[in-house]
């Protein structure tokens, strides 16, 4: 079963909250929180926990590239188990929308490669075949899959000794959706000579070679893509369909009426309303689809129509992954709830599992209204927060900052009274409605976690280190403050991060502390994944030593190299200088034994005073706690990346690295060698910008307010012209859900204008 792998064990206080963690587990306590700081080893926490229990875990993030940074620890800890990464389609997915104010029509694009295809496959197969998976994923693994009995029905599984005909195999991979050729085979192909039956699935970068002889099969062995020589050799082979959507000819026929009939009882609902537009638009699109389906099997956006082709009720959520491990947990483990889920930054995570229906209803309410779509479509949708609750049998919250929802769900799940100041928090992790309105002064997080009981902490880092120390400093000259300070760290060969409120003011800064000499480069949300990606291995190696950005400086950034954090703008009100968000990019300085904040304001908000209250008081403990046991404090030690060679890897994320489960990895494509290429290609360093006398000229102090209290209508006509490029740029590196909610923001913005 599980067998974790490490060269060391827990330390600081990582034992007594995993040791809490586990009990309640096994106690049957459904919800768990874990407040780990950080740097104090959370993802080796959740390991722990894994391997005590024994259980199948599925491991959720807000992000992708954060999923697959966990992918990869728990792939070094578990080497023997299926560790897998599953990405979903709409992490890569600009789906389809319209604007009515604008009559504009988005159409939907995908871009997906074999890997991630290849990697979706191998987390199912996994799941419906072995009893030792962990599935790291994101929070888009809440969206449709087909049922895990079908894919479990729909196999072929061979043994050696099996009495079995060549040919009927080949029928039977057919009827899976292989494709037989006589010739070279890709994956998802079948070939047959002679007495040798060749089968690549979808989910292996190596193919299997079936050997007949007089008694049936003889042998069954994986062999090497190019060479075909032999790599290892197996008892029993488990084929899985090359599709992921398998449906019966029968289901198929009986959707394409379901289709028709809907299309016609729609099309009559729009011209009895005198929506002739509305009408012969969808009964075009749809006919066309139908036509497509008929002729080929598929169609563009065919998941719309999935209640049709799954026979769902109308309402009736969608099938996803956590029904394969509701299916592995009772066939491998003794019952459907034995299973585990991680939420990796609850605080982020948990908000966007509540978000995801609404926003996908929003936007598919535009194409129903408007004869993009049949209303079939409401029915392709992700898990409502409620729905998703009530499947997870038991949850822990990970963070360092626990929010809200998961403070008061814990709280619930416990028997515990609720404290005032969780009230107007939404009741059940999200799936329940609160009981008063949102208070106008909020309760501070620090006061919140004393009232609760039951909570699993991590404030000790078996490094040593301490909390970083905080100083304020006025608004007045940070800028040229600022400067100095990154001084002495360059100096040292130490990094520096830096966060501000605006896109805008991000790029003046890094490009003035260019022109002083300083090797910085901005970071925010119009620079695309991977680009971020190099940056931020480009601050590691010292090509750059300043980088200077806005929330994306908060989670799962782990960069020992830094040594000061400093935050412009601190005092200010906002989802960027709240508490949790302080707390989180003051973390971002606490992997570094010389670690220090600087928090530039002009007054103490109360969310700067709790975080450097909280900040403080574990500073004392955590130093108290060094003192007596001996412990020296020590930057984390971690190696080095080396610039564009996890770029592939960081498109889909590869499979499991077990023995058992084979090793997955394909090829990398070559590239331009060399940080000189690198920094080319992607722009590092914030160069020239203006052709100015003064570069102070171009450094402003950032307004910070809400887009929703712009009231100047030439500002808001100023800002809507802005944010419509952020979408279409956004739209063009197939960021969706930024895509997404630039759409639904210039659509609310347009509206108050009107």
């Amino acid at each position: 079963m599980f067998i974790l792998h490490s060269d060391y064990g827990t330390a600081g206080d990582q034992q007594q909250a995993i040791d809490q963690l586990a009990s309640q587990l096994e106690e049957g306590q459904e919800r768990c929180v874990l407040l780990g700081v950080t740097g104090s080893g959370k993802t080796f926490a959740m390991a722990k926990v894994v391997e005590r229990l024994q259980l199948p875990t599925l491991i959720l993030s807000h992000n992708k590239t954060l999923a697959r940074q966990i992918w990869q620890e728990m792939s070094g800890l578990f080497p023997d188990n299926a560790v897998e990464y599953f990405v979903s389609y709409y992490d890569y997915y600009q789906p389809e929308a319209y604007i009515p104010g604008r009559d504009l029509y988005i159409d939907k694009e995908l871009q997906m490669n074999e890997r991630i295809e290849q990697e979706r496959f191998s987390t199912v197969a996994s799941l419906v075949s072995r009893p030792d998976v962990i599935t790291v994923g994101t929070v888009s693994t809440i969206y449709g899959l087909n049922p895990p009995e079908v894919f479990q029905q729909n196999h072929l599984r061979l043994f050696v000794g099996q009495k079995a005909d060549p040919q009927e195999i080949v029928r039977e991979l057919v009827g899976l959706h292989y494709r037989r050729t006589p010739g070279e085979i890709v994956r998802g192909d079948v070939r047959l000579r002679g007495e040798v039956l060749d089968v690549w699935m979808p989910s292996r970068d190596d193919p299997i070679r079936i050997r007949f002889g007089w008694d049936g099969i003889e042998r069954i062995q994986v062999c090497e893509a190019v060479s075909w020589e032999p790599l290892d050799e197996f008892e029993e082979a488990w084929i899985h369909p090359k599709e992921f959507y398998m449906t019966s000819e029968e289901r198929f026929n009986t959707a394409l009426e379901d289709i028709e009939s809907e299309l016609d009882a729609r099309v009559d609902w729009f011209e009895s309303k005198d929506k002739d537009l509305e009408a012969h638009r969808l009964e075009q699109r749809t006919r066309f689809d139908l036509e497509m389906l008929n002729e080929v099997g598929s169609c563009k956006g065919v998941e719309n129509y999935s209640m049709h082709f799954d026979g769902r009720k109308r309402g009736q959520r969608s099938y996803c992954l956590l029904d394969f491990f509701a299916s592995n947990a009772e066939q491998f483990h003794g019952g459907s709830g034995r299973y585990l889920v991680i939420m990796d930054e609850s605080h982020v995570t948990l908000p966007q599992v509540g978000g995801m229906y609404g926003g996908d209803f929003s936007r598919k309410k535009n194409l129903v209204d408007f004869g993009f779509r049949l209303p079939s479509a409401y029915d392709n949708r992700p898990l409502r927060v409620d729905e998703f609750q009530d499947l997870v049998p038991q949850m822990i919250y990970v963070s360092a900052t626990p929010g809200e929802r998961e403070l008061r769900h814990i709280a619930e799940v416990t028997g515990q009274e609720v404290p005032i100041g969780l009230m107007h928090v939404d009741g059940g992790g999200g799936a329940s409605k609160s009981e008063v309105d949102k208070p106008k002064e909020k309760q501070s997080m620090e006061k919140m976690l004393e009232e609760i009981d039951g909570i699993a902490k991590m404030e000790i880092r078996p490094t040593g280190l301490l909390d970083p120390e905080i100083e304020v400093r006025s608004t007045e000259g940070q800028v040229q403050d600022l400067l100095s300070e990154i001084n002495e760290r360059v100096e040292r060969n130490e990094r520096v991060l830096v966060t501000v409120l605006t896109i805008k003011f991000a790029e003046e800064v890094a490009e003035y502390l260019e022109r002083m000499g300083v090797k910085a480069h901005y970071l925010h949300s119009e620079i695309d994944t991977l680009e971020r990606t190099e940056i931020i291995k480009a601050l590691r190696i010292g090509l750059i030593d300043v980088i200077v950005g806005i929330n994306l400086l908060r989670e799962g950034l782990d960069i020992p190299e830094v040594s000061l954090v400093a935050i412009f703008d601190s005092d200010k009100q906002g989802f960027l200088r709240n508490e949790r968000s302080l707390l989180q990019t003051i973390g971002r300085a606490a992997r570094n034994s010389n670690g220090s904040v600087i928090l530039y304001g002009d007054s103490v908000s109360p969310a700067m005073e709790s975080a450097i209250s909280q900040t403080v008081r574990r500073r004392k403990m955590q130093n108290e706690y060094n003192e007596e046991n001996g412990v020296v404090p020590m930057t984390i030690d971690k190696a080095l990346p080396v610039m564009g060679s996890e770029i592939d890897d960081l498109l889909a994320g590869v499979s499991g690295r077990g023995k058992s489960g084979g090793k997955r990895m394909v090829a990398k494509r070559p590239g331009k060698k060399g940080l000189e290429g690198l920094a080319q290609r992607f722009g590092l360093g914030a160069g020239v910008w203006n052709s100015s006398n003064s570069v102070l000229d171009n450094i402003s102090q950032p307004e910070w307010t809400d887009y929703e209290e712009e009231e100047n209508e030439g500002e808001a006509a100023e800002l809507i012209l802005r944010l419509e490029k952020e979408m279409r740029q956004a739209a063009d590196r197939l960021d969706f859900e930024r895509a997404a909610s630039l759409r639904d923001r210039i659509f609310k913005l347009q509206n108050a204008t009107n």
